[in-house]
């Protein structure tokens, strides 16, 4: 496992939409984007991190950013935010803007494969599955000591993860409407054949054999198209809890990564116990999945210890409580505490629809439903570049 100490590592990584300030609609610059960061990242001898570097995406109106491995989770807010600096200037250079959301909230999507043999495949063999597949998410990866540890964390945490979905969802518009859903995006994403709940694996075997299976029927290209809600990292000894919507505001994705991390603790310390795997079936664990995407935060949700459905502010308290010695360990308590209300008071999906129904009840007469999406796309990219770096979750 990487830790100091006792505490696990926790990296996160965000995919980006990048926006064209005039249309508001997506712009397929990410190839000039990663150009220019190039060229400025040629002009600079210090050292780096790996919020200074950036990745393309599978299409060419996104960007991926990512942390290192890190305890402190202060850490994480620092990197995350010197990230979206990052892209935002690589997006300007290249004439757009860098936002964070799950979903392209206005106009008509038609996407441009990125330059890269894989992905083009990708689209030859999963047609508009792949297409629809331009969304943004953030991942979350934990250390572990070992494919068994991990084999034992996936088993267990699968019911919880809808609540942490809940708790990220920030895509409820895309195409130019309102969808319903808080989470538009974990239902898009849930289109690919090897995406979402699995059963439970039982051992590295189990694992292997269930991806091993997946690739075989063409289901995943290879073990990097296995979507899984949560996953064990090809080429890190972590877990990659990949169920979330990409957050806007920096602090909300902290707080999540500070939940993750405190709920593998959690799972690893029972399968070290012996502790049997208490797992609902997979259509429950789906319809919860389902409930999540629809409501967020701001209905009831199905609750792991019963299952049965309970306002949404108790189950996110009862991961609280299941994971608090862990959060006590790694210092996570206050940043829990304070970040919780601040969801359920105003998600990323609630704040959208909020600057919405400003731009609709705007004193300049805006009332149209295409203006005041427009004027949401402004909200995003505000917050993504502005707003989000005025304060750290420690305070400082």
């Amino acid at each position: 496992m990487v830790t100091t100490g006792n505490v696990r590592t926790v990296g996160i990584e965000e995919e980006l939409l990048l926006v064209d300030s005039e249309s508001r609609t997506t712009s397929p610059r990410s190839q000039a984007a990663l150009k220019a960061h190039q060229d400025r990242r040629g002009t600079e001898d210090e050292p780096t991190t790996a919020a200074d570097d950036l990745d393309q995406e599978l299409f060419r109106h996104q960007l991926e950013t990512r942390t290192d491995p890190v305890t402190d989770l202060a850490d994480a807010h620092d990197q995350l935010r010197a990230a979206r600096r990052t892209a935002g200037e690589a997006a300007r250079a290249a004439g757009v803007a860098a936002v964070a959301c799950g979903v392209v909230p206005y106009g008509d999507l038609a996407p441009r494969v990125s330059p890269d043999e894989r992905y083009r495949a990708m689209l030859d063999v999963y047609g508009d599955i792949a297409r629809s597949g331009g969304t943004c998410g953030m991942h979350v990866h934990v250390g572990i000591d070992s494919a068994e540890e991990g084999v034992g964390v996936l088993d267990r945490i699968g019911p919880w993860l809808p609540v942490l979905l809940a708790a990220t969802a920030n895509s409820p518009f895309a195409g130019g409407r309102d969808t319903g859903y808080a989470s538009w995006r974990s239902e898009v994403w849930g289109r690919w054949p090897s995406a979402g709940v699995t059963e439970e694996f039982g051992s590295p075997e189990g694992y292997e054999r269930a991806c091993r299976d997946l690739v075989a029927t063409g289901a995943a290209r290879d073990e990097g198209m296995l979507y899984f809600d949560a996953r064990l990292s090809t080429g890190q000894p972590t877990v990659e809890v990949r169920v979330f919507d990409v957050c806007t505001d920096p602090a909300d994705a902290v707080l999540v990564a500070a939940l993750v991390r405190g709920l593998v603790s959690w799972a690893a310390e029972r399968h070290r116990a012996g502790a049997p795997v208490d797992r609902p079936r997979a259509e429950l664990l789906r319809a919860a999945k389902w409930r999540a995407a629809r409501y967020g935060l701001t209905e009831r949700l199905v609750d792991p210890r019963a299952p049965e459905l309970r306002p949404a502010a108790e189950v996110l308290g009862g991961l609280v409580e299941l994971t608090r010695p862990w959060l006590e360990q790694a210092g996570d308590v206050d940043l829990v505490t304070d970040g919780v209300p601040r969801v359920l008071r105003s998600g990323g999906a609630t704040r959208q629809r909020a600057a919405f129904e400003r731009a609709c009840g705007a004193p300049d007469g805006r009332s149209s439903v295409d203006d005041a999406v427009r004027a949401v796309v402004d909200d995003l990219v505000a917050r993504s570049e502005g707003v989000w770096s005025a304060v750290r979750p420690d305070g400082a």
